[in-house]
């Protein structure tokens, strides 16, 4: 049975945060909102995240996983940035665009694409994620929260949790959240590539 926080979506109370990443440091799925829409996520190091997402999701493992980082610098540690790159990300973080970027070795290679060894890279601009960020003080692994045979992801915490009860472990509200998804940017060729149009405009990257 899955627990359930409210929270404020401005000032998300410090004391529910730090249950909410002490459930995820300790193996637990929790099913949060953005500044998109409502996403899985928890630990990097736990070897069974990645299965339950992919089970819930309904997707295999060529599925770009998505890190959610608090910062520029987080992205330089995980994906390999030129300065051209740097230059897109800095004029588009915080917001709602994923980039696909090419993984460094920080990264374990079970959350890097199978093939292409690249991984998907986000800031996002949201009280109750930057709160849950700085207190891990690690990136987030995490997918949009798309049931199979759907075209928008969940927006409406009260759904997700009796949808999802046995299959999360925690469910967090914190006020209205948008049902769009990030528009995706795939960076890796050199020309940004328009890889899911949603939030955010494409006019930054000339598309």
């Amino acid at each position: 049975m899955a627990q359930y926080f409210s929270l404020h979506p401005e000032q998300p109370q410090l004391r529910l945060i730090k249950q909410a990443a002490q459930i995820m440091r300790d193996g637990g799925l929790v099913a949060f909102p953005t500044d998109s829409a409502y996403a899985l996520g928890g630990h990097t190091g736990d070897n069974q995240l990645l299965a339950r997402i992919r089970r819930i999701r309904g997707v295999d493992d060529r599925h770009h996983f998505t890190l959610l980082c608090r910062d520029l610098s987080d992205i330089a540690t995980y994906a390999r940035v030129d300065n051209s790159q740097f230059r897109l990300l800095k004029a588009t973080t915080p917001g709602p665009y994923t980039f696909i970027l090419e993984g460094t070795k920080e990264l374990p290679r079970r959350l890097l694409h199978p093939k292409r060894k690249t991984i998907g890279l986000r800031v996002p601009d949201h009280p109750l994620v930057s709160a849950l960020l700085a207190e891990l003080g690690e990136p987030l692994l995490s997918s949009t929260l798309l049931l199979p045979g759907e075209e928008h992801p969940l927006t409406d915490a009260e759904e997700i949790r009796d949808r999802l009860e046995k299959e999360v472990d925690l469910v967090i509200e914190a006020g209205p959240c948008r049902g769009e998804a990030t528009t995706v940017i795939d960076l890796t060729s050199g020309t940004p590539e328009l890889i899911r149009e949603g939030m955010g405009s494409l006019a930054p990257f000339g598309l």
